[in-house]
């Protein structure tokens, strides 16, 4: 199963670089194929009655391999598609419950959204329609076919499954494109494929309870343990996107102007004390440093002056308490909105210097205003 998801500072040993796109295997993965193994060999025991227990353990183990090997699969057709539409991919995580292809930037269209979702059930279902023509020229009583057989139906259940309308399935994603067509708003389309999200995670739980109860049989604990942990992901998931897409809703309210603290000017040489006079003096809500020809060179840090002792600020030259202007630290006064956030995201700073297109020091932005306006989503 697959999702956009945020970055991971470790995402697990590194595997190659199919496409250009780095795959990793988390740790977790172990525990999934560890249970697969242990679960899976009952199934090689009954199949080929005549196969010693170590062997059936290692067929087994070889079907939890090429299975995440056709999620690896499953992954990398959507991240093909998004490089297509020139997004950008930082890489794919396999992990406890399949796979997750970090794309860093949305699609620009809801028909691209569609078309990145449904090219990984496509190629899970392509996978099991491939799988099951093989099968037919096979013996089913050898080890190949049975891999061959239980892998075509794992690819058949995954696809399937994908394809359910609620995020962060690729179903959901797909609902969500159709939403986002007819309302020309991405977050109603977010917003209804969350919720049908938690609606599903609610009925894989209740699902094989109900059916236990109608059979007057107990649910098996393989059973329980799957449909708990995969309502658990979808749950999360759903509850993430809707998170986010609160978040999005507020991005339009970000405009440099209107958060911009108003800044005085003073050389580097100046005291502390004496800089923090005139900014209460001007009442301004920061200091910029300039060289003696007016050009401005650094941003005085915050944080930095409230970590110096009020008695020490007299001895103190302003300066040496400023971040050195970079380029990118730089912004235009009248970025708002997506430009703004994606300007700060390439260069994360606590405070940037705004300036008029024409050069002119316009005054302030502090990170932590930004994020003022987020806080409590």
């Amino acid at each position: 199963m697959s999702s956009e998801s945020p970055r991971r500072d470790n995402p697990g040993l590194r595997m190659g670089r199919p496409f250009g796109i780095p795959v990793y295997v988390s740790p977790t993965w172990f525990i999934v194929a560890a249970f697969i193994t242990f679960t899976f060999q009952r199934v090689v025991a009954s199949q080929l009655p005549g196969l010693s227990v170590p062997l059936s353990y290692l067929v087994a183990l070889a079907f939890a391999v090429l299975l995440y090997a056709s999620v690896l699969l499953h992954e990398l057709a959507h991240c093909v598609v998004a490089k297509m539409y020139g997004l950008p991919v930082r890489r794919i995580t396999l992990y406890l419950l399949g796979g997750v292809s970090e794309i860093e930037r949305e699609p620009d269209t809801p028909g691209r959204e569609f078309m990145v979702a449904f090219v990984g059930p496509l190629l899970s279902l392509g996978l099991a329609g491939a799988g099951f023509g093989v099968y037919q020229l096979m013996d089913p009583y050898t080890i190949v076919g049975v891999l061959t057989l239980q892998l075509w139906l794992a690819n058949l259940i995954v696809g399937i499954f994908n394809l359910l309308p609620g995020l962060p399935l690729d179903g959901g994603r797909m609902l969500r494109a159709g939403v986002w067509k007819l309302t020309r708003n991405p977050g109603s389309g977010t917003v209804a494929a969350a919720w049908t999200g938690r609606g599903l995670a609610v009925l894989l739980v209740a699902w094989p309870l109900v059916l236990a109860l109608m059979s007057g049989q107990d649910p098996s604990w393989e059973t329980l343990i799957w449909s708990m942990l995969l309502a658990s992901f979808i749950w999360f998931g759903a509850t993430q996107a809707l998170r986010v897409a609160r978040v999005r809703a507020r991005i339009p309210q970000v405009d440099a102007r209107a958060l911009a603290r108003r800044a005085i000017v003073v050389t580097a040489d100046v005291p502390l004390a004496e800089a923090l006079r005139r900014k209460d003096e001007a009442q301004a809500g920061a200091v910029v440093v300039v060289d003696h020809e007016g050009r401005p060179t650094g941003i005085v840090n915050e944080i930095a002056v409230e970590a110096t002792p009020e008695g020490r600020r007299p001895w103190v030259a302003v300066g040496s308490l400023a971040r050195s202007l970079e380029p990118s630290l730089v912004l235009a006064a009248d970025l708002r909105g997506e430009p703004l956030i994606d300007a700060m995201r390439e260069a994360p700073a606590g405070e940037y210097l705004l300036v008029e297109r024409g050069g002119e020091i316009f005054g302030v932005l502090a990170t932590a205003d930004v994020n003022r306006l987020f806080t409590g989503v």
